[in-house]
């Protein structure tokens, strides 16, 4: 087939979908794709730890195919694009059989436990030249570009000051409490689940590195970091507090102070309005056909519209989510646990 043919039947054809796991925020994606023209996005099989697990899932979602081990995916020769979405502690070595496999990835967040295993899945996807991004779900919402867009107009001037608070009383989750899957507050609620703390940090300071990062929090049972506060100090005597909690209901809330003025961004991890000098501007989701499990879980829409873009122009890594983004997220973190006392059995390998 001549290229150029290649590439408008890839343009026009739908993105064919994987599912590994069966789970919560899998259930959650498919409803957000399900928002989407079925002639762009399809999924075509899910697999899970167990086949009973796995063909209750693909009757809820109406999936052709389903299969009792994540292999039997790997091996299947009609998928563009897998979604990680099984326990984090598992997205490493799930994500490395799936590229070795030749798939694309998509992982869920955090992509690993540590910046040594996102190194390594990055450096493989780069061996294999393939496309591998971290689900950052947060950084392709419109109320980011209209956030990234008033930043940029000046419009708040030189931003200064960035607080942000998250926390929920979860109770006892088990893996939320144990080292061995790689729980606690700074991966579960720092950026997997509805936090995003540090992405949106990042993101609102420009990629740029912290000159200083102090933390402290409260450890319990060796692995239980119940509340933690970061504070990232850049240039300029720039900061941003965040503060994580598990053991208690919190605003929630994003505020961004600059010398100009400031913008408040309520559930800042999935915004559907941003409160700016000039008004609020909204942002509204579509309905779900179907329960979810999470807030705002439609918005996961967005990532997937992005996934399908870089894979039909055949890019290897979203500029909205690079995978240096991603190692600095991971870095940061591993700085923060250090301080903290917190230590994950992948961090004894």
């Amino acid at each position: 087939m001549h290229r150029v043919t290649q590439v408008a039947a890839r343009m026009m054809a739908p993105t064919r979908w994987g599912f590994v796991s069966a789970g919560k925020i899998c259930n959650d994606f498919k409803v957000a794709l399900d928002t989407l023209p079925k002639e762009e996005h399809q999924v075509v099989a899910v697999a899970a730890r167990s086949l009973e697990s796995a063909q209750k899932f693909a009757k809820t979602h109406d999936i052709p195919r389903a299969y009792g081990s994540y292999a039997e995916l790997a091996a299947q020769e009609d998928i563009d694009v897998v979604y990680i979405g099984n326990i984090h502690s598992q997205h490493a070595p799930v994500t490395t059989m799936m590229l070795q496999a030749g798939k694309p990835v998509l992982c869920e967040k955090p992509m690993g436990v540590d910046s040594r295993e996102a190194r390594q899945m990055i450096g493989l996807a780069k061996e294999k030249n393939l496309f591998f991004m971290e689900a950052v779900w947060s950084r392709f919402f419109p109320a980011y570009k209209k956030i990234r867009d008033i930043i940029d107009s000046g419009a708040v001037g030189e931003v200064k000051v960035l607080m942000a608070c998250f926390g929920f009383k979860v109770g006892d989750v088990p893996r939320l409490r144990e080292s061995s899957q790689a729980g606690a507050s700074l991966l579960d609620l720092g950026t997997w689940g509805s936090g995003d703390l540090l992405q949106f940090t990042t993101m609102v300071f420009g990629g740029e590195e912290p000159q200083d990062i102090t933390t402290s929090g409260h450890l319990s049972d060796g692995a239980d970091d119940q509340t933690v506060t970061v504070v990232l100090k850049y240039s300029g005597n720039r900061m941003a507090t965040l503060l994580c909690c598990l053991s208690a209901n919190m605003a929630n809330e994003a505020y961004i102070y600059g010398t100009k003025a400031s913008l408040k961004i309520p559930n800042f991890w999935c915004p559907t309005e941003v409160i700016a000098p000039d008004g609020t501007h909204e942002f509204p989701l579509p309905p779900p056909e179907k329960p979810l499990n999470f807030f705002n879980s439609t918005g996961m829409r967005f990532e997937a519209m992005e996934v399908r873009r870089c894979l039909q122009e055949g890019l290897t890594e979203s500029p909205l989510m690079t995978h240096a983004m991603s190692l600095q997220i991971a870095g940061i973190l591993d700085q923060a646990r250090k301080v903290v006392g917190v230590v994950y059995n992948q961090d004894k390998e």
